[in-house]
């Protein structure tokens, strides 16, 4: 039985959602199916407005409250698309975690499998601090961490011939100071690898 895989984000300005997108593409790829999910926004829509971010995208479904967090306990392994602030969660991913004492105390997300990957806007942003932060949440709830590692993408991850994101905790990008640096092809491809590698890793697990 092929596991039930989730891809859950938050995206500001929309750069983690493209690496979702890869992502995505790389566990369908890979011969299996994912279900895309965001996290739900905090920030008011003036503090959006102001900080010139468009909002949330109205074709992928909100988790928001103990709703959201009782949504992913029907699922066997996620994938967590994380944009940091100052080398750590953002509020809205703290906010969703906030939610899911219940999950805790039940043991309801113990033995899940889950990667990371992540958006910074420079280089000391804290694409690896903001995973080993995540690591103390995901081992209270017993979820069990893929690292992606640099087998399946060691070429990519290791090219010196331009700036990129990316690293063996799991794909990233960098989205410049002002938000407007894109994901690159090949920080794309890194996702798409981790996508691709994740589910063999879930369907061995779950299989």
């Amino acid at each position: 039985m092929a596991p039930k895989i989730a891809i859950v984000y938050y995206s500001m300005y929309g750069h983690i959602r493209q690496l979702a997108e890869a992502e995505k593409k790389g566990i369908e790829k890979a011969g299996g199916t994912v279900d895309m999910f965001q996290i739900a926004e905090t920030l008011p829509e003036s503090a959006l407005k102001a900080l010139g971010a468009p909002g949330q995208s109205s074709d992928v479904p909100v988790l928001s409250g103990s709703a959201g967090s009782k949504t992913l306990e029907s699922y066997d392994a996620w994938l967590l698309g994380i944009p940091t602030r100052y080398g750590n969660f953002p509020a809205q991913w703290k906010a969703f975690w906030d939610h899911t004492g219940g999950q805790w105390k039940n043991g309801l997300y113990h033995g899940k499998i889950a990667g990371l990957f992540i958006s910074t806007g420079t280089l000391g942003g804290g694409q690896e601090s903001t995973a080993i932060a995540a690591m103390s949440t995901l081992a209270h709830h017993g979820i069990i961490y893929v690292p992606f590692g640099y087998a399946k993408a060691a070429t990519q991850m290791m090219n010196l011939n331009e700036v990129h994101g990316g690293s063996p905790w799991g794909a990233g990008t960098f989205a410049g100071a002002d938000g407007t640096r894109q994901p690159s092809p090949l920080e794309l491809e890194i996702a798409e690898a981790q996508g691709a590698y994740f589910y063999s890793v879930a369907a061995k697990h779950f299989g």
